[in-house]
């Protein structure tokens, strides 16, 4: 477990499944991440995704928790071939907890357990050419910008700029 003020991230639980579908099941999260994540998304797909979550030891994907809820989730999701050693990180904060500092506050906890527990060398992360609040969540994090992929992504029929920020140790 790992907590900042009134956040703490920690492996997800069976429990978290409601709480999970609930706020996952959101269009304006879905915008702003990959498509692995479905949406819509129903408590069976929570029931995957935790089960995924918990399979591993050391846990990389942890829940956030603000104040005794379930607010969001985190990853370090490690790379391997000749990334090994190196992590993208991903992340989400459920709306109704918008606008409290969560996302940076877990950024910064994340980065700590990804160098300091994990070992990682270097973590990335990836922010769609709209998402302007997530690139200055990782800038305020220390991350740096390492460039644009132009046109590289499709979202919701779109086609968009990924903008790629890292920090290394």
């Amino acid at each position: 477990m790992l907590q900042k003020d009134s956040l703490i991230l920690r492996p997800f639980q069976t429990a978290d499944k409601t709480a999970l579908a609930l706020l996952a099941n959101n269009k304006n999260i879905w915008n702003n991440i990959t498509n692995k994540m479905p949406h819509p998304y129903a408590e069976s797909d929570a029931v995957d995704f935790i089960k995924m979550a918990t399979s591993k030891e050391p846990s990389t994907i942890l829940a956030m928790e603000w104040k005794g809820q379930f607010s969001g989730a985190i990853g370090l999701h490690p790379q391997g071939d000749v990334y090994t050693g190196t992590a993208e990180l991903g992340y989400w904060v459920g709306e109704p907890y918008w606008g409290n500092g969560l996302a940076s506050k877990a950024v910064a906890l994340m980065l700590e357990y990804g160098f300091e527990t994990l070992g990682f060398r270097r973590i990335y992360a990836a922010a769609y050419d709209f998402n302007t609040q997530s690139m200055h969540i990782l800038l305020k994090n220390g991350f740096i910008k390492e460039g644009i992929f132009k046109k590289a992504v499709i979202k919701n029929g779109k086609v968009l700029d990924e903008h790629r920020f890292a920090v290394v140790r």
